[in-house]
C-alpha cells in the first residue's frame, strides 16, 4: 500500500486547484520552491488576499496538466508548497503530497490550523509548515467569523510541534486588528510555547479590502516594539507582505 492509498485521500487527480507559481524564493524560506494554490477555506477573513479561492467549487481538477508540469522542473526546484484557501479543505491534499514526493521534491505547506485531525494525518508527509497565527485564540472569531477558530489553530501547533518538523509562525498584522498590547502578548504566547521562527507579514492594502484596512502608515510597527519582540525569538523578520 504505497503513502497516497494509506491516509484514505481522495484521488490526487481531483483536487480542487486555484492556480499555482512555477517559482518562488519567498513562500517557504531559503527554498526555491514551486506553490499550488488549493481552493477552498471554512474561515471568512475579511482581509483575505485570495478570496477566489475561498469555494472548493472555484478550483480546477487540472492536477495531470500540474504534475507534468512540475515533472519538467526536476532539478530546478527544491520543493513544492501547497498553499490556499486553506490546503486542509482539500480531501486530496494526502495524495498530492505523496505524489510530489515520489517526484523527489520536498513538501510544505501554508496552513491557518483549521483542520487539526487532517493537519496530524499529512504531517507525516510534509518538511515544512508555515503556520498562520492570526491573534490570540479568544480574538480569532471577530477575525475569521468562525466559533472556535482559535482552539483549533492552537490545537494545530501543538501538533506540529510534536512532530519535530521544521516549521515558522507568521501573522498577518494591521493596525484595525492589532495594536501594540495585543501584538506584544501574542509574541510572548508564542514564545512561551517555544516558537522559534516567527515573523510579522505587513497586510497589503489593495482594491478587495474594505474598511477599515486602509495603507499602513510608514513606522508602525514601532522598532522598539519590533526589537521587544525579537529578543524572544531565535529567529524574526517583519515581511512587507
Amino acid at each position: 500500500m504505497n503513502a497516497a492509498t494509506s491516509t484514505n485521500s481522495a484521488p490526487a487527480e481531483r483536487a480542487r486547484i486555484g492556480g499555482w507559481q512555477p517559482f518562488s524564493a519567498c513562500d517557504w524560506p531559503g527554498r526555491l520552491a514551486a506553490v499550488v494554490f488549493l481552493a477552498g477555506c471554512p474561515w471568512r477573513c475579511g482581509y483575505c488576499h485570495n478570496p477566489g479561492l475561498l469555494q472548493r467549487r472555484h478550483g480546477q481538477t487540472s492536477w495531470p496538466q500540474l504534475r507534468a508540469q512540475l515533472q519538467a522542473r526536476r532539478g530546478l526546484l527544491d520543493g513544492v508548497v501547497f498553499s490556499g484557501g486553506e490546503p486542509l479543505s482539500e480531501p486530496a491534499l494526502p495524495a498530492l503530497l505523496a505524489e510530489v514526493r515520489a517526484m523527489g521534491f520536498a513538501t510544505g505547506l501554508h496552513s491557518g490550523g483549521s483542520h487539526p485531525q487532517r493537519l496530524a494525518a499529512v504531517l507525516p508527509l510534509l518538511d515544512w509548515v508555515g503556520l498562520d497565527i492570526k491573534t490570540m485564540p479568544a480574538q480569532y472569531p471577530a477575525i475569521t467569523a468562525v466559533a472556535g477558530s482559535g482552539e483549533r489553530a492552537a490545537a494545530s501547533l501543538a501538533l506540529l510541534q510534536a512532530s519535530g518538523i521544521a516549521y515558522e509562525c507568521r501573522s498577518t498584522i494591521h493596525p484595525a486588528l492589532h495594536d501594540d498590547s495585543t501584538l506584544t502578548q501574542l509574541a510572548a504566547w508564542l514564545a512561551q510555547r517555544g516558537v522559534r521562527h516567527y515573523a510579522w507579514q505587513l497586510l497589503r492594502p489593495g482594491p478587495q479590502l474594505p474598511q477599515p484596512f486602509s495603507p499602513i502608515a510608514a513606522g508602525w510597527p514601532a522598532p522598539a516594539l519590533q526589537v521587544a519582540v525579537a529578543s524572544h525569538f531565535a529567529h524574526f523578520e517583519v515581511r512587507a507582505g
